[in-house]
């Protein structure tokens, strides 16, 4: 007699071995289709689960860890409150573990690991660097989200996110199809592979098809993702940066504390200054003036980085998804004062 594997059944039903395994564990993230079409491979090979493998799995891991590094950003604390509402009837329960920018969210994953047993990670506003291959050598389960580890190199690391770089060089042609040619950057560390370099170069590559120089010694200020960073490093900048026309900022949160020392120092928004964020969060919406912004998908990227680490806690492979983002216009940005 034929013994038939996940991949067989996969195989035979036309779809991902992750697919057969929720259809499997019941879980409600998979159309009717194409359980039906599961279901009659499974009754027609005969195939039954491990289930001491499953057991074995299982003993393994309490909970999943959902790591935010940012304590204080409106966006990731978005993105974690709807990552546990995606959790919420899976059979791993998920917990939150919010650290301060300046921590080592790879110490903080190890931590969780030996002393917690926590079987599977989602980085929230994580970094790829060195110091990931922390995840390597524990061989759990993660997903980065809001990060592109496609190039990582980590064998069992996912990531949810969008591009970044094209959605800054996007907010920079915005910037500069309103005539603004004398533009400053506020934003994270312009080096290495995070969202931060990347977002950094995206607004290098629009500059540099638009032919314009740009010295990041004198235009670039890299600061912490909070309203009081953003709000006293503005009110430094631009008592000797009178000429600046644009902000881009690489959050919202950065954009509002902009806006707010540009008012103090006697300056308008848009009328004198223009200022961009990023994210997209429901301050962006609300603020006085409303703030132009890069928004970002937060549901999806929480179900989609939810679905991935539950796949491949159930043996899947890793899957590098990149969802769409929108350049939505609020009344932050005009026309260059000098082409008015």
């Amino acid at each position: 007699m034929e013994i038939y594997t996940i991949r067989d059944v996969a195989r035979k039903a036309g779809v991902a071995v992750s697919t057969v395994s929720r259809v499997l564990n019941g879980r409600p993230d998979v159309s009717e289709e194409t359980r039906r079409r599961v279901m009659e491979v499974v009754t027609e090979c005969g195939y039954v689960q491990n289930g001491n493998a499953r057991f074995l799995k299982h003993a393994r891991t309490d909970f999943a860890a959902i790591i935010v590094r940012g304590r204080r950003s409106m966006f990731l604390s978005d993105v974690a409150e709807q990552m546990l509402s995606c959790a919420q009837g899976m059979k791993t329960p998920f917990l939150v573990k919010y650290i301060d920018e300046a921590d080592d969210e790879f110490d903080t994953l190890r931590q969780l690991y030996a002393e917690k047993r926590a079987g599977g990670f989602i980085l929230l506003g994580s970094r790829l660097d060195e110091r990931s291959e922390a995840i390597r050598a524990l061989g759990v389960p993660c997903v980065f989200a809001t990060v592109d580890a496609s190039r990582s190199g980590l064998g069992n690391a996912s990531s949810v996110c969008i591009d970044d770089r094209a959605a800054t060089r996007a907010m920079m042609d915005h910037l500069l199809d309103n005539g603004h040619r004398r533009v400053t950057i506020f934003g994270g560390n312009r080096y290495g592979d995070d969202v931060f370099a990347r977002r950094y170069q995206g607004a290098m590559d629009s500059l540099h098809a638009h032919g314009m120089a740009f010295d990041p010694e004198e235009s670039y200020r890299c600061l912490r993702f909070s309203l009081e960073g953003a709000y006293n490093e503005a009110k430094r900048y631009f008592e000797g940066h009178r000429d600046v026309t644009a902000v881009l900022t690489m959050s919202d949160t950065m954009a509002a504390g902009v806006i707010r020392a540009l008012i103090d120092l006697g300056l308008r928004v848009p009328q004198d200054v223009s200022v961009t964020g990023f994210d997209g969060t429901q301050m962006s919406r609300f603020y006085v003036p409303s703030i132009t912004t890069i928004s970002q998908p937060v549901e999806a990227i929480a179900r989609e980085s939810v679905t991935l680490l539950c796949d491949m806690l159930e043996g899947a492979q890793p899957r590098y998804v990149t969802l769409d983002y929108t350049l939505l216009e609020g009344e932050s940005v005009g026309p260059c004062p000098t082409e008015r």
